[in-house]
């Protein structure tokens, strides 16, 4: 049974909010909750890339928002999410609160920010003031929200997510109950998305192992520096490897997780994606990634 896609009425925009060739914007569904509506690039697969990492994340019950593809007006395709920052709540982002506690830091690069290093959010989110997400029951073997993190750069191992930068991650401040960790969100930029068709078709197909598939998710790079003397930022596996040994109970929980999930699982998400969103050639290709990062997760040594 393919994923609905959601369509909204063209006076739906609240708050309407015009990024680039962007669209995204705040509206009230028709049980009164508040939703937003993003529009993803045409000819980009971030709308579907959207849905399949909410699946996935429920699948490892990783803390997540939820995401369910739309479409605005006649023909601007987007996912729509629920707020998941409670009334008179603030959602607080990385590059806010590692300004606070790291000396000179930039907030205005969020992917040639030097400072923003696995261990560094690492040491905000093992606070004793940062609560783990709200409403998720957390396992005995996740101590605290650093924890909860480590289960987020797996997820970007797996699906190959390069957008994990300081503005993707944060906390939710509520002024009578506290600080809470926010579940993740934004994972447009995963699944090789943005791969023609040509290319995806090339590189499941190819003999040449520098076009191969496993080629293509070795490079993908994370948001994050070893070092504030780095030049370059470390792939999303590293990140995660560097996660894992900071909190090693955590890394074998959600390593255990993905163990627990079948490739036929995967798949099936992908499947169940519409074929006007997404196309044979990305489909197969996405599949593949899901099935190379989950066995090169496996083999890290915890």
């Amino acid at each position: 049974m393919p994923y609905p896609i959601i369509r909204l009425a063209e006076d739906a925009p609240a708050q309407l909010e015009q990024l680039g060739t962007k669209t995204k914007f705040w509206y009230r569904d028709e049980n009164g909750l508040r939703m937003m509506f993003k529009q993803g690039r045409p000819g980009t697969g971030e709308n579907w890339a959207e849905k399949v990492c909410c699946e996935i994340c429920r699948l490892l019950d990783i803390p997540h928002a939820e995401y369910e593809l739309a479409v605005w007006k006649r023909d601007q395709k987007g996912v729509v999410t629920p707020t998941f920052v409670p009334k008179g709540g603030r959602l607080v982002l990385g590059n806010e609160l590692l300004a606070r506690i790291v000396d000179d830091y930039d907030q205005t690069k969020p992917f040639r920010a030097r400072q923003h290093t696995v261990r560094t959010v690492m040491a905000v989110a093992s606070s004793k003031a940062v609560g783990f997400p709200m409403g998720w029951n957390h396992p005995k073997s996740i101590a605290d929200a650093a924890g909860v993190f480590v289960g987020y750069l797996m997820l970007d191992a797996l699906v190959g997510n390069q957008d994990r930068h300081h503005e993707n991650w944060g906390v939710i401040f509520l002024p009578e109950e506290g600080v809470f960790f926010a579940p993740t969100f934004d994972h447009a930029s995963s699944l090789g998305r943005n791969e023609a068709d040509a290319a995806c078709t090339d590189r499941l197909t190819t003999k040449d192992k520098g076009r191969s598939v496993e080629t293509f998710v070795a490079r993908a790079k994370s948001a994050f520096y070893s070092t504030h003397s780095s030049t370059k930022s470390i792939t999303t596996l590293d990140a995660f490897r560097e996660a894992a040994k900071i909190r090693p109970e955590a890394a074998n929980h959600w390593v255990g997780q993905l163990a627990g999930v079948s490739m036929k699982s995967c798949r099936k998400i992908l499947a169940e994606i519409p074929n006007t969103e997404i196309s044979t050639p990305a489909r197969d290709f996405a599949g593949r990634m899901l099935e190379i990062n989950a066995n090169r997760i496996s083999q890290i040594s915890l």
